[in-house]
This record gives C-alpha cells, structure tokens and sequence, in this order.
C-alpha cells in the first residue's frame, strides 16, 4: 500500500564557457562538471536499468545553454583532451609513489591507482558507451522511461529582472525549442532560472494607462511549460533558504535576509496551480532537502567524504577527506574509498527511511490523505561538490526500490498526471538564492548591469521591429541572428551570481561586457546597414550556440500580452 510519493529534481545548468578561457573559469569547469557528475550520472541511471531493471525515475532539468555546449564538437574534443591529461597527471603520481621521504606514500599510491581506473572508465564510458553524445544517451533514457527531461530560460536568464515581455518570452520559447530539438520533444516542465518568481502587477505605460503585465506563470504556459519548482519557504513562509550554509558555491556570500513570513497554512506535501495560468508549481520538501545540502548538518560535510577544497601541488588530485569543518586543510587526513562508500550506504539507510516515515506520518495525520515529497537540487552538488553523491542517488534508488517500494518514485510529470493539484495559491516573488529574494543577482556590486540589459532589451526589439520581414540578404540575416544570440548570452543569471559570490568576479564582468560589446557591435553594422563579414564570421565562431534562432523572436509586443495566446488572457485580467 503506498504511503505517498517522491519526486527526484536535478538542476543541470554551467554558464556558456566555449571558447572563454579554460583555467581557473572556462571551459575546464564544464569538463570538470561532465566527468565528475553528467557521465557518472549516466553510468548510474544505466546501470539500475540495464543490470537491475529499475527505472531511476528522476526529473533532470537540462538548461539548453549547458545542452548547446554537450553536443558541442569543439567541447566534446576539449573534454577527450582533459580526461587524457588528468589520466597523464594522476600517472605521473604512480610513478613518484610510494616514496620513503613522503608519509603515508603507499596510500597514495593506492589513490593514484583509484583515480587513474576512476578516469579511465569515465574516458571509456564518454567515447565507447555514449558515442560522445551525452545528450543523445539522456533522450534515450528518457525515451525509455527512467528519466523527464526539463528545459529553462534559454540562457538561464533572471527572469522577474528581464524589463519586457518580449525577452521573457524569448527565453522560454527559445529554451522550449531546443529542447523539443535535442530531445525530441518539449518537456512538460521547466526550471526557472534560480527559481526565481516575479507575480503580475500592474503599471502606469507611456499613454498614461494602467496596463497588467502577466506573471511569469503565463510566459510558462504560452510556451507549453506546465509546472516549476520552488523553494518551501515560498510555499510555507517562515524563514527563507538563505538562513543557512549550504554546499556548493554560496557557502560564504554575505546578503541581507529577508524578514520572516508568516506561515501560511500551505504545505508542500502537494502541488498547487498558480493563479493567472494552468501552471503548476512544487515546493522543496524543507527537511528532505536539508538533509542533503546543508553544509553543517547534512550528509556531504561527513568527515569520511573526499574534501573538495585541497588538491596535490603536482596532479592536481583530490587525495583527502574533510576530516572535519574544523580540520585546517594542511592537516587533513587521507581519503578512504572504502569508508566513503560504506557511509553512503549508511547515509542512503537514513534518507530513504527517513522520507518513509515522513509519507507516513502525514497520511496519519491527514485522515489517509497521501502527500508528496519533492527534492530538488543542483546537480552539479552530486559528483562535483560532493564526490560521492552519485552514488549515494543510486543507493536511494536501489532501496526505496527493493525495500520501501510503498514509497511511489515518479517524475514530476508523472505525479502531476496523476495527482493533478486541487488548490490554488499565490506565491511571493522569491527565489532560491541566499536570502529568499533577488539579491544575489541585483545588489550594490551588480546593480550597473541592469540598465544595460533593458537597454540591449529595448535596442533589439526596435532592430527587429525594424526587419519584421525575413531579409532577402544572407549576410544580414546573419547579423540578425547573431544579435539574438548575444543578447540571449548578455542576459546570463550567471555573471551577476559569480560577481556577488566572488568566486570570479573579474572573469563574470569580463564575459558579460564581452556579450554586450558583441551585441552593440552587430546593432551598430545593421542600423548603418554595412555588415562586415569577417567580423561577424569571427563572433559566430565563438558563439555559436542555438543554430536554428529566429531573430524574429523578438518582435516588439504590447506589454501584458503575449502574442501566441493573447485571447485567453482577456478572461484572466479585465
């Protein structure tokens, strides 16, 4: 008998690194990123299929920015190229262990052995099983059932800070398109980028009027996107995420926190429509996920897990475990394989036990009332950040399968399918960044970059107003396209979030000024109609993501409607 249902939510999103430096930002964090989580998350979902027969039914957003950059020819031969150099590195270790002057050399030894096989069988798997197409194999398990795939903003775009609905829209049209493309058709789900909400509200317009200018919920359905995630403090009220210290990048950034909400007598033990669209939304279980991304309290700061932060001097190796919070990084003691693995089997115990009881708990208390439990997370935290979270995803999976199968696994389309929401509620602007709201992408240290983004916002709309109709001229439809593009790659959630975080500042500036420069570069060649070839040539080489854009995207719409189902909204704002 089923005691209510789980939903797995991975977040797959990296900022457009092609050709834009490699070390210590570039391109080396995506190959990072691809051997250390997307192949080993490929390795894992095929093994529960293919050796067990069990369908690992997680929900995996898939930004179509980081999908663009996966099939990728340039990238796909850069990331052959880094694995045979951490394969040429960790040898070089093997050769110089064990060593009489160096303590505890012959386990290290035995860690440049784990590491050389470790990358080996990423190379294999990347070139022999996958064909170089990790795209390709996440649609075919897709295909198969074991997994949904959910799109984005195009470029992962802080949408409530996007000025017009012409360039909301083109985010989510965009990302839905190229997910239908790479994927074969368009996904019943999206993540919003950050998980940020802006709600409708109402603006006085050049005419003087008063004029609506729609939730974002409604850009989600004109785009055939029928649900979200949020986080639960969103859905509950209470104290926002930011509160607490959390794994992976946001672990030291300083904000001001929002006050405290009321509760609001919601739950997050089921979905809920939204008010202005057949939209869906599903908050973070608030315990479930805690357990896993807390820094302080949850399972990846485990002394017996490979530290992140400390790395040999001459390879580059991650030969140590955290020990503890507390232990300075020259003092940590060696990592252990063994041990790591048996905490994840002790780790996975816990979680999936812990999530029975709290299904079960609440069909108690609920006059048998089953409800739903729905984590979502960076996926970047499993196998990136935390070494051994892949393996601790295919442990939950494993289990609830062969022990707790009352606990139902399903996509979050699956669930919504069947468990259609009852209720519908009004959500705050929020998002999942430190401290509940927008102040991760727009504070003291980003606050410059907003008008330029309304002013590009505003720049290409009159451009593309301006050739409503398909050139007949090649060169200049290029241009066209190309200024899509960039403005597409300007407006990045990603370089404000590096600049506040610090984690690379000078490199996230760099990139956005380089887009803008890109842009009005291209604006300048089409409004004095003189397009000069070889230096559009030169930017479409660099950026050459979404090939089949229509500039036409961005056409100038009234604000408050959005053209592709503007008569259903008249019902909805009168």
């Amino acid at each position: 008998m089923s005691v209510g249902q789980f939903v797995f939510m991975l977040h797959s999103h990296l900022p457009y690194y092609r050709k834009a430096g490699m070390w210590p930002f570039g391109e080396e964090n995506l190959y990072e990123c691809m051997c250390e989580t997307y192949v080993p998350l490929l390795n894992a979902i095929s093994e529960l299929y293919e050796e067990e027969g069990i369908k690992a039914k997680l929900t995996i957003g898939i930004t179509p920015i980081l999908a663009e950059q996966l099939i990728d020819e340039h990238l796909k031969e850069g990331f052959i190229e880094y694995l045979d150099s951490r394969i040429k590195q960790v040898s070089g270790d093997l050769e110089r262990y064990p060593d009489p002057n160096i303590a505890n050399s012959q386990h290290l030894k035995y860690l440049a052995k784990y590491y050389f096989d470790w990358f080996t069988h990423i190379k294999n798997s990347f070139i022999n099983k996958y064909h170089k197409d990790l795209i390709g194999a996440f649609k075919k398990y897709q295909d198969l059932g074991c997994i949904e795939i959910t799109t984005s903003g195009a470029t992962h775009g802080f949408s409530p800070l996007l000025a017009t609905d012409s360039n909301l829209n083109a985010q989510f049209k965009i990302g839905q398109d190229t997910t239908k493309r790479l994927f074969g058709k368009k996904a019943m789900g999206a993540w919003l980028p950050e998980c940020a909400y802006r709600q409708g509200y109402e603006y006085v317009g050049k005419d003087g009027k008063k004029h609506w200018r729609p939730a974002i919920e409604v850009t989600l359905q004109n785009n055939d996107i029928h649900y979200f995630f949020t986080e639960s403090h969103v859905i509950e009220g209470g104290n926002s995420i930011g509160n607490r210290r959390v794994i992976g990048m946001y672990g030291n950034i300083e904000y001001i926190p929002l006050p405290e909400r009321p509760a609001t007598g919601y739950d997050t033990y089921s979905a809920y429509w939204l008010p202005d669209a057949q939209v869906a939304v599903m908050g973070r279980n608030d315990r479930a996920g805690y357990q896993v991304w807390s820094a302080a309290d949850g399972y990846p700061g485990d002394g017996c897990f490979r530290e992140f932060h400390k790395k040999d001097d001459k390879s580059g190796m991650h030969y140590w475990r955290i020990t503890s919070p507390k232990t300075d990084l020259g003092d940590k003691m060696l990592y252990d394989p063994v041990l790591a693995l048996n905490k994840v089997n002790e780790n996975s115990d816990h979680y999936t036990t812990m999530l029975y009881h709290l299904l079960n708990d609440y069909k108690n208390s609920h006059n048998g009332k089953e409800g739903l439990i729905m984590v979502s997370f960076d996926t970047e935290l499993f196998g990136h950040w935390w070494f051994e979270g892949i393996e601790f995803i295919k442990q939950v999976i494993k289990k609830f399968n062969q022990y707790l199968p009352q606990v139902e696994r399903m996509t979050a389309g699956e669930y919504l399918h069947a468990h259609p929401p009852t209720e519908a509620i009004q959500i705050p602007e929020s998002s999942w960044g430190q401290g509940g709201h927008f102040y991760v992408w727009m504070n003291h240290l980003t606050e410059w970059m907003w008008p330029i983004i309304h002013s590009c916002e505003k720049r290409i709309n009159a451009i593309v107003d301006a050739h409503s109709e398909l050139p007949e001229d090649k060169l200049m439809l290029r241009a066209l396209n190309q200024l899509a593009r960039e403005n597409l790659l300007l407006q990045s959630s990603d370089w404000p979030f590096l600049i506040t975080t610090w984690q690379a500042k000078d490199y996230a500036t760099d990139r956005f000024r380089e887009h803008v420069d890109r842009f009005e570069t291209i604006c300048d060649m089409i409004e004095n109609g003189n397009i000069d070839e070889a230096k559009l040539s030169e930017i479409e080489n660099i950026d050459n993501c979404f090939p089949t854009i229509d500039y036409r995207v961005y056409q100038s719409i009234e604000e408050g409607v959005i053209p592709q189902q503007s008569a259903k909204l008249a019902p909805l704002y009168k």
